[in-house]
């Protein structure tokens, strides 16, 4: 079964990305995560994302398109990046999560895909 891992990161972890003292330990922490999700052959795909300030939300309401730049929600955590593992059940889905560098001071959101049609 697949499952997206949607990695949720305060705005610390956002400024480990840039921050000489800190983005080296930072970027090898995911680099070695993502090396084991590939070892162990559970990895489909993922990306990091650009932080919040450079999203854009679009509405579609009252046949009109909304587009507002920015993210929509006004949260302390921020979608900072995505997994898609395949891993045969919801229990191994949430180990690899335990794993995940961001699981000690982020949120880890777990979600199976549609299955396809």
């Amino acid at each position: 079964m697949q499952y997206v891992m949607m990695i949720y990161e305060g705005p610390a972890e956002f400024a480990a990305r840039d921050d000489d003292a800190r983005k080296g330990a930072y970027r090898a922490a995911w680099s070695s995560y993502a090396a084991a999700l590939a070892e162990a052959g559970v990895s489909v795909g993922g990306a990091g994302l650009m932080p919040p300030h450079a999203s854009t939300t679009v509405r579609q309401q009252g046949g009109a398109r909304q587009v507002h730049d920015g993210p929509y929600a006004d949260t302390k955590e921020q979608l900072g990046g995505f997994f898609v593992i395949e891993v045969p059940d919801l229990d191994a889905a949430l180990d690899w999560a335990a794993r995940c560098p961001a699981a000690p001071t982020g949120v880890i959101e777990i979600r199976p895909t549609l299955p396809r049609m």
